[in-house]
């Protein structure tokens, strides 16, 4: 078979060019695309790095905002809570000068009515004395058929209602 034969004399050419095509494959990828993506990598690497410690330090500061927020929210809220009970304070001193003056018009209102109702009552005594008077009067002259002088009706009168 001339094929096998001719085997020995290819195949020494065969394997000259496949030295020849990955060596120069070796030398284009090994001298320029893998330093070219080394160089990527590195650069990413640096990249990720530079960006978690950028990340870390917002978080810190983050922090320490958050921190310095919370303790002026605190002193906020207390100043609040000390300015809303001095408010309370101040209105209930308000209110009770308030009260207290109306009270006091109330309390003389109170005086001007009992006033009213004592002179009313004394009044009313009065009207009730005289009439009772007059009628005690009549009534002795009518049952006895005495005249009864009207002053000594009012006096028995007066002792009999006071007395």
């Amino acid at each position: 078979m001339p094929q096998i034969a001719q085997l020995a004399e290819t195949y020494a050419s065969q394997v000259f060019w496949l030295a020849i095509f990955f060596g120069f494959t070796f030398f284009v990828i090994g001298r320029h695309m893998v330093p070219k993506v080394m160089a990527t990598v590195e650069l990413r690497e640096r990249q990720i790095v530079d960006d978690l410690a950028a990340a870390e330090a917002a978080r810190k500061a983050a922090d320490a905002a958050e921190a310095t927020w919370k303790v002026e929210s605190t002193r906020q809220r207390g100043e609040a809570h000390a300015l809303i009970a001095k408010s309370k304070l101040e209105a209930a001193k308000h209110s009770e000068t308030r009260l207290a003056a109306a009270g006091k018009v109330i309390d003389a209102r109170i005086a001007e009515a009992d006033a009213r109702i004592d002179a009313a009552r004394s009044s009313a005594l009065a009207e009730l004395e005289a009439v009772a008077s007059e009628a005690a009067g009549d009534i002795v002259t009518r049952v006895a058929g005495i005249t009864v002088d009207a002053g000594a009706a009012r006096a028995a009168v007066k002792e009999a209602l006071h007395g």
